[in-house]
């Protein structure tokens, strides 16, 4: 009988050893755990919508402020890092899910959630490579693995279609683009960064390819010399409007000597909602669905 107990014991410290995962979030911590999270307040527009993409409606119970995707999103109660300890505390959340911006800006608040038995976890990628471990790490967190695989071939099945799509163009037909980060900056975006990856497989070619990251980001300043350098190239000119660059088409037009760029000339400048192109989330689909009828209209 003793020798059953002790075997059993065994057994049963083995299933949970299975059952635990350790991950290293993106400001480099390791974080363990043995069951999915269940109360969840994400603090980032990107990470909400990924969780309802996942299935996790009734997980999460605290989100940002200025969500504004999917309209479930909006139903939730509202937080953000400068809420006080007692405001997280009292909704009883076992997870919240920051960026490393806010790691590093509110030390403090996370550290005292730990201490209450709070788990914070940092996530950002940065690249269309690390997009897909991004998907998998959520999925891990909240026991959604299999759903988060199944994100991934959506998303693939969709860049499939596009490249059908794209195999049709000639690349002497495909416009060259400017891609506009920040307008006060004329700053573009960073090689390997997502809206880059919308450009490519929408079908256009980088104006300024040649433009280096800002500070390890996915901005990269450009400047008006150089912009106005490959004016005579730029067929058509896209802004990402919304928090990080509130433009107005006019404002691009009225730029000092924005009359250089052929966009410019030809009315070929257009704005894109930022968030269809700069969050790691299933909507880039959408994002590049949006700059392709722009570009090859």
């Amino acid at each position: 009988m003793k020798r059953f107990f002790f075997t059993f014991a065994f057994i049963l410290l083995l299933c949970s050893t299975a059952q635990a995962r350790t991950i290293t979030d993106d400001s480099g911590r390791s974080i363990s755990f043995d069951k999915p999270f269940t109360r969840i307040i994400s603090l980032y527009g990107a990470h909400t919508e990924n969780l309802f993409s996942l299935g996790l409606d009734e997980q999460i119970i605290g989100v940002s402020t200025g969500e504004d995707y999917p309209a479930a999103a909006l139903n939730r109660p509202t937080f953000n890092a400068r809420d006080g300890v007692e405001k997280f505390l009292a909704a009883k959340p076992d997870l919240v899910l920051i960026r490393p911006m806010h790691m590093r800006a509110y030390a403090g608040l996370w550290n005292a959630l730990a201490r209450h038995g709070i788990t914070v976890v940092s996530l950002q990628p940065g690249s269309m490579d690390a997009m897909f471990d991004y998907w998998r790490t959520l999925g891990a967190l909240t026991g959604r693995q299999i759903k988060a695989e199944g994100m991934i071939e959506n998303f693939r099945d969709g860049i499939r279609r596009a490249e059908d799509r794209l195999a049709t163009i000639p690349m002497e037909e495909r416009p060259g683009v400017f891609f506009e980060s920040i307008h006060s900056k004329s700053a573009t975006f960073s090689p390997g960064s997502m809206p880059l990856f919308v450009l490519e497989k929408a079908g256009g070619i980088n104006v300024a390819a040649d433009a280096r990251p800002r500070h390890g980001t996915n901005i990269a300043d450009y400047g008006l010399e150089r912009l106005l350098d490959k004016g005579n190239k730029i067929d058509v000119y896209l802004a990402q409007r919304g928090t990080m660059n509130d433009v107005s088409v006019k404002q691009i037009v009225n730029s000092p000597a924005a009359s250089r760029i052929k966009a410019v000339l030809t009315r070929n400048v257009f704005l894109v909602d930022e968030h269809l192109v700069s969050r790691p989330t299933l909507r880039l689909l959408e994002g590049i669905d949006t700059v392709f009828q722009l570009l090859h209209p």
